[in-house]
């Protein structure tokens, strides 16, 4: 009763506010592939453009209360992408567990449902938009302006800039550009920073550049090459090079595994395709909902630090968190320093217990939320048997019903969703530990998406022949 009663209240709701709410309309007929990618590259190009804009009235805090987000967020401090996709990507979240956990109940096959569903989105994006932009102007910038005015308009810039990234990621999605803008833009910041770590020409702190190829040749003109390999302070190295590759690879090859079940259709006589499951059935949503606890756990450790132990003098506060009173950022000890990692092999050895528990504490963590998105993300072996049937297809040799099929997935989807997310795990947390270009978690999210486009541009070529077929091999 109380399902369908909030799943009544949203579809008031959303009545009474959508005349109200500005739309992408979509385009009237699907457009060139070519003109799909110039819009997806405008909209990047906006995006890039707002990164690299400061935002009026700000002056730069002791720390970086998003720096373990950043990637996920793709976001930049002290710019107009602030928040970056933070706010659309916790009310996305929000909605999707809500539905998958049948709290609310929305019939996808009807267009009406999905476009109710698309528009209660949009509507607790704006109140994730205002809420995080007034706590987050107030608790990070508001220290440091006297002038209630320019407050107003730092928090002001949070809330435009947010609602931008929004109809960037609207007129993406609704058909004029391809994919995802969040996924697109998720992906920009990955390869801006592996692009920084390999060609940057600034200075670094060990008097070489930032850059690790630039170094490479200061090197060899130097003639001394003893600095290339390791590098101290977290500086790209050709450890670092070679460990991205490695990890790309890897990455790659484990995308590549999967179980493939045979299904006909019933529809379309002699249509014969295959079902995959992958080794990374949950795909990336179990390490960004870590990254994002994580992000959270450090971001609170900080406000209690500042706000009641800038000494470190509080027993009990010590056990949650310790950090450096010369560098507000770098976390010393308590809950906050094990979940945290010790970016870089010189740090790592400093301490190799933290590193150990950290690799172990995101191996755990991601198991979890792997097993939690599975079910109430729709990714079930019920709800993944539900699908296929509705697809109208059937596996050769099972009876068309949804027990015989959901008995022979569940025979692989939780062995699959265990071990992608220990794999998923292992390499998010070593690779973060050893000091990755982009970091771990980064690369994984990056080398995700651009399998995701290959696969949608797939799905495009399967939908010509089976519409619903190809929206649910998109999945996989």
């Amino acid at each position: 009763m109380a399902e369908g009663t909030l799943t009544n209240a949203i579809h008031r709701m959303v009545s009474v506010a959508e005349p109200y709410l500005p739309q992408v309309p979509k385009p009237k007929r699907k457009l060139p592939l070519q003109t799909r990618l110039m819009w997806s590259g405008f909209a990047l190009l906006i995006y890039m453009v707002m990164a690299q804009t400061p935002l009026f009235g700000a002056q730069t805090p002791e720390f970086d209360f998003l720096a373990f987000a950043r990637v996920i967020f793709a976001s930049q401090q002290g710019t107009l992408v602030e928040l970056g996709i933070g706010p659309i990507v916790t009310a996305g979240l929000l909605m999707q567990l809500l539905r998958g956990s049948e709290i609310i109940k929305f019939n996808f096959k009807k267009p009406e449902e999905r476009g109710v569903f698309q528009t209660a989105t949009k509507l607790v994006s704006y109140v994730v938009i205002v809420v995080e932009s007034v706590v987050y102007g107030i608790a990070v910038y508001g220290g440091n302006i006297t002038d209630p005015n320019v407050l107003y308009i730092l928090i002001g810039q949070l809330m435009a800039a947010s609602v931008i990234i929004m109809f960037l990621d609207e007129l993406i999605q609704k058909g004029w550009g391809l994919g995802s803008g969040i996924s697109l833009f998720i992906m920009a910041g990955v390869a801006q920073q592996i692009l920084w770590s390999l060609f940057s020409p600034l200075p670094a702190g060990d008097g070489g550049t930032i850059g690790i190829l630039p170094f490479i040749g200061q090197s060899v003109a130097a003639g001394d090459l003893s600095d290339v390999f390791f590098r101290s302070n977290q500086l790209p190295s050709i450890f670092g090079l070679i460990l991205t590759g490695v990890v790309l690879l890897i990455l790659v090859y484990t995308q590549g595994m999967k179980v493939e079940i045979p299904i006909v259709s019933t529809k379309y006589r002699g249509f014969s395709a295959v079902y995959p499951i992958k080794l990374m059935y949950v795909s990336n949503i179990p390490v960004i909902l870590a990254s994002a606890l994580t992000a959270n756990a450090v971001f609170i450790g900080q406000v209690m630090w500042a706000n009641s132990n800038p000494l470190n003098n509080n027993a009990f506060m010590n056990l949650l968190a310790q950090f450096d009173p010369t560098n507000p950022s770098t976390p010393i000890g308590g809950l906050v320093y094990y979940v945290t990692p010790p970016r870089g092999l010189d740090i790592a050895v400093l301490d190799p217990t933290r590193a150990v528990v950290y690799v172990l504490f995101m191996v755990g963590i991601v198991v979890v939320f792997g097993k939690l998105w599975v079910e109430l993300g729709g990714l079930s072996p019920k709800s993944a048997a539900k699908n296929l049937l509705d697809a109208d297809v059937q596996v050769p040799g099972f009876r068309r019903s949804n027990k015989p099929i959901e008995a022979l997935l569940n025979k692989y989807i939780p062995s699959v969703t265990i071990l992608g997310s220990v794999i998923l795990g292992l390499l998010a947390g070593i690779s973060d530990v050893l000091g990755v270009f982009g970091t771990g978690i980064g690369v994984l999210l990056m080398v995700d998406i651009l399998i995701n486009y290959y696969n949608q541009l797939v799905r495009e070529q399967v939908e010509v022949v089976m519409p619903r077929l190809g929206a649910i091999l998109g999945r996989h």
